[in-house]
């Protein structure tokens, strides 16, 4: 007969899992974790850019859905997964709707959805067009710095497209110490100018806004500008004459479709993902269709901090982030955290209900 072992020495059966939990952020709540931390969330983009360049992430590309009937409307897919202290996965789903704004509502409109790194449990749903506006502008201003620092820094911004990423921008710009000495605008809308100059007014009374001028045409708000900020809605190249660059300014191309190819290979090439960017008729997108290569593009920002990529003082330097979905899981976990540290964290009763293999 065979000893069964004591109670003693038996092992004890596994513990079960704890519950997972479900929970909605709101935008307010988004603002509240985000608003004043420009530098801590810059450094968060750039510890992110770096986490991705390593290769300690999985950024597949980006799905859009289009629609036959509304053929400038989309809803674009971002599925992520990061690793490093983040540790997790998720999607953020944005929708672009252009008509929006005649109707006095933004464009774009997003969730994010977060998932445990072990599990797999999605554990919280936030609102994520203010996140999104916040990995843009963060990973703008990163890209500024760091593609300025072998050459005079600008002092003369101009922004062509006056909407909520074009405030987002200099809103990071100058929370990360940035000061101008001009601020040129220029958008194709009345409204959207004078609403942007009116956040400039009140952006001024902090010390960091300079002489504000409205131009008449892109072509006098770029000569007359040495960081250049593209965030219009643009579907296709509208800015053709690389005439117009000949100052060699540096250009945040946000919006990644304003550019004819031409003034791209008359430039410096900066992306942030390369398979990303070259998707989707962006405008590096566009140059690699014309030239049928790559040799255009210098680098990812990655490698310039790196210290693997130079950008020249000589020619004309283009940023063109596709914005990486591994940027909005890392400022959406920054926020679910914070929420959690200040007990702002609202979990949904029995989200997960049927919890028991078998019932």
């Amino acid at each position: 007969m065979t000893p069964q072992p004591s109670t003693a020495t038996r092992p004890a059966p596994p513990r079960p899992a704890p519950a997972p939990t479900f929970a909605v952020i709101s935008g307010a709540q988004v603002q509240r974790a985000l608003d004043g931390r420009e530098k801590e969330i810059v450094e968060l983009v750039e510890a992110t850019y770096r986490l991705h360049g390593a290769g300690d992430s999985v950024n597949p590309p980006s799905y859009f859905l289009r629609f036959p009937d509304r053929p400038t409307d989309r809803i674009i897919a971002l599925p992520a997964s990061i690793g490093g202290p983040v540790r997790v996965d998720g999607l953020k789903w944005i929708s672009s709707f252009p008509a929006n704004v005649t109707a006095g509502l933004p464009r774009a409109s997003a969730v994010l959805v977060l998932n445990d790194h072990d599990t797999g449990y999605p554990f919280a749903c936030l609102e994520s067009s203010i996140i999104s506006a916040t990995r843009t502008a963060a990973s703008a201003a990163l890209a500024a710095d760091w593609l300025s620092r072998n050459r005079r820094r600008p002092t003369r911004i101009g922004f062509f497209g006056t909407g909520l990423i074009a405030r987002y921008i200099h809103t990071f710009l100058a929370g990360t110490g940035w000061t101008f000495d001009t601020i040129g605008v220029h958008d194709v809308s009345a409204d959207s100018t004078a609403g942007f100059c009116g956040y400039l007014r009140q952006a001024g009374t902090s010390g960091h806004a300079g002489q504000v001028t409205v131009h008449d045409s892109p072509e006098e708000l770029i000569r007359a500008s040495d960081l250049v900020v593209f965030a219009t809605v643009a579907g296709a190249p509208h800015v053709t004459d690389p005439a117009w660059f000949t100052h060699h300014p540096l250009v945040l191309h946000v919006s990644l479709r304003d550019l004819a190819p031409e003034i791209l290979l008359a430039s410096a090439n900066i992306v942030d993902d390369v398979e990303h960017c070259l998707k989707a008729d962006t405008s590096p997108h566009l140059a690699e269709q014309l030239t049928g290569n790559r040799d255009f593009l210098d680098g990812t920002l990655d490698e310039v901090m790196a210290g693997r990529v130079t950008p020249p003082t000589d020619r004309t330097v283009i940023f063109s982030p596709f914005g990486l979905g591994v940027l909005d899981l890392a400022v959406g976990k920054y926020v679910y955290d914070e929420a959690a540290r200040t007990g702002d964290l609202r979990l949904v009763d029995d989200f997960f209900h049927d919890l028991r293999r078998y019932g």
